[in-house]
């Protein structure tokens, strides 16, 4: 093992406690906050993915709506400025997860996500939007013997179910593309996956929005919703918002829609960021495709490369604290830290020396069936999108549609879906709901360690109940 793997610290010593896609200089300026009271057709509370693809897609459907958007902090500054920057066409938290809740829809599904796609990388070019997009792909890797049979296996049944795009690379073609002794095989999905900058996604939707005329208000966030006769009111610290109608892309946050709370357990996920490699240390890995890579475990780690070569590490840990609370200073987890530079080098013992520029965290909005729901309140006036968990870059641009049409009360291919018309099962509520996660997370260390699932897991699996990122 490589001395840096058995010292991370000193591989950490330097890192700067930030996202790196955050610390960047062409970071916006800050909107003011709304001050006084506000009027407009529709209102979207979230600065993130989805409140700015609700907006967006708005304007594009009606440029004359008058669109207001209130965000709490800063445009892109929470899960939208510190996730991984895979935009995946999956709405479903993978095919297999859509197989299994919902098989007689997953063509059209898979259909959907990938038009979902292609409708982001269409959106970028209209807008000139640059968030170094590169359609890459993604491949799944087998880091453990069991994990390989279940990879082929699920090549063969992406295949019997028309899946297209996925490839079964054994041990000497996954290492031809990403070159680790931990790897033993791979499955690639190769269309499927853009490998993006997460932040300047959301500074990009952010100026297309602003330039089709919607009125956006940072360190704006909604404290109250009511509704009276036709109208919806938003209060804010220092004002109101009347709307006609509200779209909530508020995801890891609670829900100004107090019921929907209990479908949400704010889960934290941590990464580290590489200084920018050498050309020799980048040909020692290979890579020369640039895909996106997970492990295969359900405590998995992703990782990627930037556009200046530098290597994002995270995952592995699944962090609940008691409660469900979402505060600044779960932002952070040294142990977390430590253990995924441990897991960085075991995977890359060719990059000992590599230091790391940053490590950061933060929520991650998890349902328990780990994909999107959606639903309106306030007698269809309100409809919300939840429950991402984890694979919102480009599944949100769907949801957006997805309220849209709700609020609009059309009937079309997408509220249609049974997908769009069930919700996933509440947790419970504390302590119960702690315990549970415990529990499911101890079963789950032990599945990756033996392969086998658990009658804890089996049972949760009947139940469609689950716990991931």
């Amino acid at each position: 093992m490589a001395v840096a793997a058995m010292n991370p610290t000193k591989a950490l010593s330097d890192a700067t406690p930030r996202p790196y896609w955050l610390d960047d200089p062409s970071r916006p300026e800050a909107l003011p906050a709304l001050v006084g009271d506000e009027h407009c057709d529709l209102l979207v509370v979230g600065g993130g993915y989805s409140g700015l693809w609700t907006a967006l897609l708005a304007k594009e459907r009606d440029p004359g709506r008058d669109v207001v958007l209130i965000e709490a902090e800063r445009t892109g500054w929470a899960a939208s400025g510190r996730n991984g920057g895979f935009c995946a066409a999956s709405l479903t938290h993978g095919w297999a997860n859509g197989h299994a809740r919902w098989p007689a829809e997953l063509r059209t599904l898979e259909e959907l996500g990938h038009r979902n796609l292609d409708g982001i990388e269409a959106t970028l070019a209209r807008h000139g939007i640059d968030c170094d997009f590169e359609r890459t792909g993604e491949i799944d890797v087998a880091t453990a013997p069991h994990q390989v049979q279940e990879l082929r296996e699920a090549a063969g049944r992406a295949t019997a179910l028309g899946v297209t795009g996925h490839t079964f690379l054994d041990r000497d073609a996954v290492r031809a593309e990403a070159d680790s002794p931990t790897f033993l095989a791979g499955l690639w999905n190769r269309t499927g996956v853009a490998m993006l900058h997460p932040a300047r996604l959301a500074w990009g939707l952010r100026r297309a929005c602003l330039g089709l005329g919607v009125r956006i208000y940072e360190h704006t966030p909604g404290t109250e919703l009511s509704s009276r006769r036709a109208s919806l009111a938003v209060r804010t610290p220092y004002g109101r918002v009347f709307a006609r109608h509200a779209a909530l892309g508020t995801n890891a946050f609670p829900s100004l829609v107090r019921r929907l709370r209990p479908y949400i357990a704010p889960v934290y996920d941590y990464a580290l960021m590489t200084e920018p490699l050498t050309e020799e240390q980048l040909a020692s890995v290979g890579w020369r495709r640039r895909q996106g890579l997970s492990d295969s475990a359900n405590h998995f780690h992703y990782f990627r490369l930037t556009a200046d070569n530098r290597v994002l590490w995270g995952g592995y840990d699944i962090v609940y604290r008691y409660g469900g609370g979402v505060r600044a200073e779960y932002d952070h987890h040294p142990a977390t830290y430590r253990r995924l530079a441990e897991h960085f080098f075991r995977c890359f013992p060719q990059l000992e020396g590599v230091r790391f520029s940053h490590a950061w965290g933060g929520a991650i909005d998890t349902c328990s069936r780990f994909s999107a729901f959606f639903g309106t309140a306030h007698g269809g006036r309100v409809a919300y999108a939840l429950g991402f968990t984890g694979l919102g870059v480009g599944a949100t641009r769907f949801g957006a549609d997805v309220m849209l049409d709700l609020l609009s009360g059309a009937r079309t291919e997408r509220t249609e879906l049974e997908m769009v018309r069930s919700r996933p099962l509440p947790f419970p509520p504390e302590p119960v709901r702690s315990v549970g996660i415990g529990i499911t997370q101890w079963a789950m260390t032990r599945a990756d360690r033996d392969g086998r699932r658990n009658v804890w897991l089996r049972a949760m699996d009947r139940l469609g109940l689950g716990f991931d990122s």
